[in-house]
């Protein structure tokens, strides 16, 4: 009888193996903090949200709250007790009609410190561009030398240090790591925003491999994000310790940071993010204008309308398929597509329901947001807060969004303010058949209810109140005690 010892190829062993060992390294460390993860949610779920007008009462040291501050009232509308110097390290300030997320807060935040009175120096990379104004009053932009956008965080640190010796600043704010942690860990009145951790993103990957389809192979660039994002975890987790003040733009960040990055309670604190309330309001004439201006329909059609860049992350697979599906059956919805991206043209393929508007204007999204019935926010990405559901919100606009542990904990934090669904198209589009028969008129209701909330949660000034408080607190102690 004969046997087949034909010896296996060493190499397809060799990589066999390297797969499996790969994997199991992978399992094995993201299983148990995804359980973790998990708790928190459960947990961040049990919590009664604040609703508008109905601020339960607390008091103590702030430094000791795990909830956000915007949460809470604050004195001092008129002026500051103490006008304070800030810095600020942010790798990029808005000079353009499209500037990303991260430098739009730093430009909204520091803007409202400054007419506030402080005196807010921004530390920043050359502006792409030279049209700014650069007047003596604040915030006073400080960029260094070098190529336009480029951030060199070394020459920034030089003209931070050369101003801070002539004149100490009494606290410095670093956007994300802006700041490397290596010259953070000197400053004992720093404190740093974090728009997302590494531990964030790595779910954000494994929602998006999630859109394949069943016969699509799974990206080379899934692959070698996995094998980046653990140990870029283990890095954070290891090296955030040197701030020494940690701000959260999201209730789940906050419980990530205290939880699974081991940040002790008292060094972090939660403050979301907020918009220009004087630039995102209700306006339904400005609506009604805009949508005659691009060819829908004044009467008779459910409009949606999703905003910002058109790439995969922002979750644009799902609604492009749940929509082309939707619009079969509902063919008087219409979907208003404003932002620029890959996905352009793939929305423009889906026919004359569909407007693609490109990139626009604050003031030009201001009359988008009034011109839409519900804001859809599909998004694949767990990490930070999209400022267009804060901004969809305050234009009071019911909302449907992606059901991941910060928006439902900060944003959509009560079932009257619109919808959520799992991140899949089937979720989506389930979602969407049941905005479409509530119909405009209960959209509007839910708008209303949206609104009243962000107005009393994600306003400039609320958010500008709540980092002062914490820049006061981080200056002196008595700032701490609240009320």
């Amino acid at each position: 009888m004969a046997f087949n010892n034909k010896p296996k190829k060493p190499h397809l062993i060799s990589f066999h193996s390297n797969f499996v060992t790969a994997l199991l390294f992978i399992l094995a460390f993201t299983v148990p903090l995804l359980f973790i993860i998990i708790l928190h949610i459960s947990s961040s779920s049990r919590c009664t949200p604040f609703a508008p007008n109905n601020v339960e009462p607390w008091s103590g040291d702030l430094r000791n709250m795990q909830f956000a501050w915007n949460r809470l009232p604050f004195k001092y509308i008129q002026s500051p007790p103490v006008v304070l110097k800030i810095a600020v390290f942010s790798r990029k300030w808005p000079t353009g009609t499209t500037p990303g997320g991260m430098e739009r807060h730093a430009y909204t935040l520091h803007t409202a410190l400054a007419h506030r009175g402080h005196r807010v120096h921004v530390f920043t990379s050359p502006l792409v561009d030279n049209n700014i104004d650069h007047r003596d009053d604040y915030p006073r932009i400080r960029c260094h030398e070098g190529d336009a956008g480029k951030w060199r965080y070394n020459k920034a640190w030089e003209l931070f240090d050369e101003e801070n010796r002539r004149e100490p600043f009494d606290v410095v704010h670093s956007e994300s790591v802006a700041l490397p942690h290596w010259l953070a860990r000197d400053l004992k009145n720093l404190a740093v925003s974090w728009h997302g951790v590494a531990f964030e993103s790595l779910q954000s990957s494994i929602y998006q491999d999630l859109t394949r389809k069943p016969n699509e192979p799974m990206s080379p660039a899934f692959n070698d994000s996995l094998y980046g994002v653990v140990p870029k975890v283990l890095n954070e987790i290891r090296f955030f310790h040197n701030y020494n003040h940690h701000v959260a733009i999201s209730d789940s960040c906050g419980e990530m940071l205290r939880d699974v990055y081991q940040i002790p309670i008292g060094r972090v604190h939660v403050v979301l993010n907020g918009v220009d309330e004087t630039g995102f309001r209700n306006d339904l004439s400005l609506g009604l204008e805009f949508r005659s201006k691009i060819g829908v329909p004044i009467n008779g059609s459910l409009v949606l309308g999703v905003a910002g860049r058109l790439v995969k992350d922002k979750g644009h697979p799902l609604l492009y398929e749940a929509f082309s599906k939707l619009v079969k059956k509902h063919p008087h919805v219409h979907l208003i597509v404003a932002g620029s991206g890959p996905w352009e043209n793939r929305y423009k393929e889906l026919g004359p329901r569909v407007q693609v508007l490109g990139s626009m204007s604050p003031s030009e999204l201001k009359a988008f947001y009034n011109a839409i019935d519900v804001f859809v926010n599909p998004t694949l990405r767990p990490q930070g807060l999209d400022l267009t559901l804060m901004e969809a919100m305050m234009s009071g606009k019911a909302v449907i969004a992606s059901r991941f542990p910060s928006i439902k904990g900060s944003i959509v934090v009560n079932d009257e303010f619109g919808f959520m669904f799992a991140p899949n198209v089937e979720s989506l589009l389930e979602t969407l058949e049941e905005a479409v028969r509530e119909g405009r008129k209960r959209l509007a209701q839910r708008g209303k209810a949206s609104q009243e909330y962000a107005a009393s949660m994600f306003t400039a000034s609320k958010m500008a109140l709540a980092y002062e408080r914490l820049f006061l607190c981080i200056k002196n102690d008595t700032f701490c005690v609240y009320p």
